[in-house]
């Protein structure tokens, strides 16, 4: 049964006591401070509307940096430099067209307005990314994640043009390759995410790499000056 959080109490039960679903707690806040334990603990909110959700699947659905499968037409638009890529310059708009363009594996958004302002806390900590595709200087796609240690916690995707996103996706895959980061969470399982190389693998095997990706020094702060 989940556990109730306290916004007064920082904590989180063992992972290995969230449900079928993953569903691990209920409650808390969404403070930085909450959010990179959370993370650091293989733990992430996911909610419409509150109570705030707190899961912790098994089997997660991960990438590894590098591995990305490119189809030959992915292929054709990387080499032609269709889109330039950038990260961390404009964080506030990538989250918001991930939350209010249509995806076709989604109903409804669950980037509310509160996750909104708590990850642009998160990236103005230095912890929160953005991948940006542009078409001259049109955002056409892009995504968001968090980064602590060697882990990359990916949250959601955008496009608006074709391939835009991703090719963000593959640019940030080589650039976390080239950092020796060990990971890409992509959280939950897609027929999308698998098509691009994400596995899923045990929860125990995940915590397993994401512990040894947490003792490694980062790339905190802002990634804005850095190109791919």
């Amino acid at each position: 049964m989940p556990v109730i959080l306290s916004k007064k109490q920082l904590w989180f039960p063992k992972v290995d006591e969230a449900d079928e679903s993953g569903l691990i707690a209920i409650g808390g806040d969404l403070s930085v401070e909450r959010l990179k334990l959370a993370y650091s603990k293989g733990i992430f909110p996911w909610f419409n509307e509150e109570p705030i959700l707190w899961w912790s699947p098994d089997p997660r659905m991960v990438l590894f940096p590098g591995k990305m499968i490119i189809s030959h037409s992915l292929q054709q638009v990387i080499r032609r430099n269709e889109f330039e890529i950038r990260f961390d310059t404009h964080f506030e708009n990538v989250i918001k067209a991930c939350a209010e363009i249509p995806r076709n594996d989604e109903d409804d958004t669950w980037i509310t307005g509160s996750m909104v302002k708590a990850y642009v806390k998160l990236h103005k900590a230095g912890l929160a990314h953005s991948v940006e595709a542009y078409k001259g200087e049109k955002l056409v796609g892009g995504l968001y994640g968090i980064a602590i240690g060697k882990a990359f916690f990916g949250e959601s995707m955008f496009h608006i043009i074709p391939n835009a996103s991703k090719v963000a996706l593959y640019k940030l895959s080589m650039k976390l390759k080239e950092w020796n980061f060990h990971i890409i969470d992509a959280q939950v399982y897609t027929n999308h995410l698998e098509s691009l190389g994400g596995e899923l693998l045990p929860r125990s095997k995940y915590l397993t790499i994401l512990n040894q990706a947490l003792q490694e020094t980062g790339m905190d702060g802002s990634w804005s000056t850095f190109s791919v």
